[in-house]
This record gives structure tokens, C-alpha cells and sequence, in this order.
């Protein structure tokens, strides 16, 4: 990403913007399938929220992301709720993902195609990854994000193709249409 997307995603977090809290619905629903224990990465953190999910599930959580505002807002609130976080200013466009394997990575309301291959190999036999991004159809109600950043229609099944899919929901959600998945790298044997 350009400079110009870090500062757009500073400001935006210095001005309170992206201030969701906790994991979504969807995700603390699937509880029995996620881990409690190892590793867990969070790609595009932003102020954290899956990040903090995975910690205080009792993972040692890192949080990526290209804004150094939205993960100082993490670590502050990790801070304040006794969770321990590593956080890492990368700009995924040409940076590595810290090395794995992990449980569990999510990976929310953020796009980029050619990391999926690379979340596969970083899971650990049995790991979990999650994902929620808009798709396409979201464009029939909301102007942005524009379609390069918005998954057609099955497309996600698609990107974690070599992964096993233990949840799968395309649509409208209130005024977002999202594509969501949970999908586990099989263990050998």
C-alpha cells in the first residue's frame, strides 16, 4: 500500500472511526471449533478487535496491520484488559506475515487475493482460518468499497480452496452484504 493508505488509516483511527468491539456474532457462535491454546495472527487488525478475541481466548495473538494508529489503540486496550499483544506495522504489499504455523488467523474486511496461499501454509495442522469481507453485492446499497476490494460471488470458498470449510454464509447482514467462512487446514492422516 501507498504512504497515502497508512495516513488515510491513521487518521481514520485517530478520529474514532472503526471503533467496533468483539468478535462478530457469527464467530463466537462457532466457539467448539475454535482454539484455546497456541498461536493466532490477525491480518489488517486495525484497532484490534479479532485480536483481542484470539488473546483473550488464551492464544499468543499478533495483530498486523499498515496503521501504526490502530494498533497502538489495540495494545492500549489490551493494556486495560490485562491481554498481551505483539503488533507489527507491515505494509502486506511487499512485507512477510511474521512466520507461523498458527491456530488461528482471521482476516476481516480486507482483501488481497495473492495472501490467501500464504494464510494456508501459515496454519498449523487443525488451525482455523476466518474471514469476513464484503462482496460484490454490497455495491447495491453502499458506494464504497469499490468492487477491486469486494469478493464475487462464491469467491471465498475459491481462496481457501485447499483448506476444509467448516462454515460458509454469503449475504446480507443489516446493510452489508459479507461473504463469512471458518475453515480448518486438515490435520495429517
Amino acid at each position: 500500500m501507498a504512504e497515502a493508505d497508512r495516513e488515510h488509516w491513521d487518521r481514520v483511527f485517530r478520529e474514532g472511526g472503526h471503533g467496533d468491539s468483539g468478535p462478530p456474532a457469527w464467530l463466537a457462535e462457532l466457539d467448539a471449533e475454535l482454539p484455546r491454546a497456541g498461536r493466532a495472527l490477525d491480518v489488517a487488525s486495525g484497532a484490534g478487535r479479532l485480536a483481542l478475541y484470539w488473546a483473550a481466548r488464551g492464544l499468543e495473538t499478533h495483530a498486523v496491520d499498515i496503521s501504526v494508529e490502530g494498533l497502538r489503540k489495540a495494545r492500549d486496550t489490551a493494556s486495560r484488559t490485562g491481554l498481551t499483544l505483539a503488533t507489527h506495522v507491515l505494509d502486506l504489499d511487499w512485507q512477510p506475515l511474521p512466520e507461523g504455523p498458527f491456530a488461528a488467523i482471521s482476516c476481516c474486511h480486507y482483501l488481497q487475493r495473492d495472501l490467501f496461499p500464504k494464510l494456508a501454509t501459515l496454519l498449523a495442522p487443525g488451525g482455523v482460518l476466518a474471514c469476513e469481507i464484503a462482496t460484490v453485492r454490497n455495491l447495491e446499497r453502499n458506494p464504497k468499497p469499490s468492487k477491486r476490494y469486494l469478493l464475487e460471488p462464491n469467491e471465498l470458498l475459491r481462496l481457501c480452496a485447499p483448506l476444509e470449510i467448516v462454515f460458509y454464509r454469503e449475504g446480507w447482514q443489516g446493510d452489508r452484504c459479507d461473504a463469512r467462512v471458518l475453515a480448518r487446514r486438515p490435520s495429517p492422516g
